[in-house]
């Protein structure tokens, strides 16, 4: 309750700073008009009374000497309302977050996951967005073999996103249950369910620091010989060779300072890194140029090599190697097999690669 009062305090405070602010804006230039005439009138004024005899000129000059130092920071409190109404705006946003419920929470009591072959099952699964009118997936069953790849294809909006979101436990199914090796993901803790996990998608998250430290994150006691090696397998060692601190380089918010290419083979040498036994790949290659596909494909090749790999594949030519296929539409699941079972026994999948492969 304490957080939505301040939230609901902040709101207020932002809403009448805003009014303040929008009357500031239409008054400054007034203001400035006047203050300029009011100088004029006070200069044309005191020439009067020099030439009076009633002040003398230096008792003048010395006035408005001090005048015009101290109009600056008498004006600059003008602004200090529209830092108010900054920190407000900011405010509001934060508490906004703070004020939102926890809905997935860790549970120590639980058990720790066990893994053992890293099988995923997918046990008549449904599930709802908030912001959704239809179901995203709608009572799917699939078996995820451990140790091999399986890729998820299919239009957009045919629930393949929405597969990989619900084994870490981002979202929880309305029905249905999903089993690792036999054991419900709900029903242990969740940082040992994630602990087993790395994810690699489109958008690399990266951090105003070190390729080293962002490296780092996914292990944090990680030697500088281990992050190396992961930079090794993961075909990153080379551009970081020419950076000019190496791997201390600073690469800026959101990595401004490297390539699309450069960012994924970073995340790819983080997931590395990690060793986690089951690998979720959004498919990190679809808005690369072909030098750079090539590359982050062949690191994806060393990562996921004796690892659990499920991947969302937007390029029906980069899942030639998966050992299963699983074809979706509209939330279910249509076929699955290998990619040249599909194209005997699918009309649905051999239409999509046709198309692909026209482009």
């Amino acid at each position: 309750m304490k957080k939505n009062r301040s939230s609901d305090a902040i709101k207020h405070l932002t809403d009448t700073q805003i009014k303040i602010g929008k009357v500031q804006i239409r008054a400054a230039p007034i203001m400035e008009t006047l203050t300029g005439f009011m100088i004029a009138g006070f200069i044309y004024y005191a020439g009067i009374l020099i030439s009076q005899g009633e002040i003398g000129i230096n008792n003048f000059f010395s006035f408005l000497a001090a005048m015009m130092l101290a109009y600056q920071p008498v004006r600059s409190l003008a602004t200090v309302n529209m830092l108010i109404y900054q920190g407000a705006a900011a405010g509001q946003r934060v508490f906004k977050i703070i004020d939102r419920e926890i809905k997935i929470k860790d549970d120590n009591k639980l058990p720790s996951l066990q893994i053992d072959k890293s099988n995923i099952k997918f046990d008549n699964v449904s599930f709802q967005y908030e912001t959704g009118k239809e179901r995203a997936i709608k009572n799917i069953s699939i078996d995820i073999e451990g140790e091999k790849i399986t890729a998820l294809v299919g239009h957009s909006g045919a629930g393949k996103s929405t597969i990989l979101n619900l084994i870490p436990r981002f979202y929880e199914p309305q029905g249905g249950k999903i089993y690792l090796d036999s054991q419900e993901i709900n029903k242990v803790s969740l940082k040992s369910l994630r602990d087993k996990i790395s994810l690699v998608s489109q958008d690399v998250i990266l951090f105003d620091d070190s390729v080293e430290n962002n490296i780092k994150y996914a292990k944090l006691d990680a030697t500088e010989q281990e992050v190396k090696n992961a930079c090794k397998l993961a075909a990153a060692d080379e551009f970081i060779d020419k950076l000019p601190n190496k791997y201390k380089t600073l690469i800026g918010e959101n990595a401004i300072r490297l390539s699309g290419g450069q960012k994924q083979r970073i995340s790819i040498a983080r997931a590395i890194l990690k060793n986690s036994p089951i690998i979720l790949l959004d498919e990190a290659t679809s808005s690369l140029d072909a030098d750079s596909e090539e590359k982050v494909q062949n690191a994806i090749f060393n990562l996921t090599k004796n690892r659990t790999t499920l991947v969302i594949a937007h390029r029906l030519s980069t899942i030639n190697k998966a050992d299963k296929i699983i074809l979706m539409k509209d939330g279910n699941v249509l076929k699955h097999g290998t990619h040249s079972e599909l194209l005997k026994n699918s009309k649905e999948y051999e239409s999509l690669y046709k198309k692909q492969m026209m482009h």
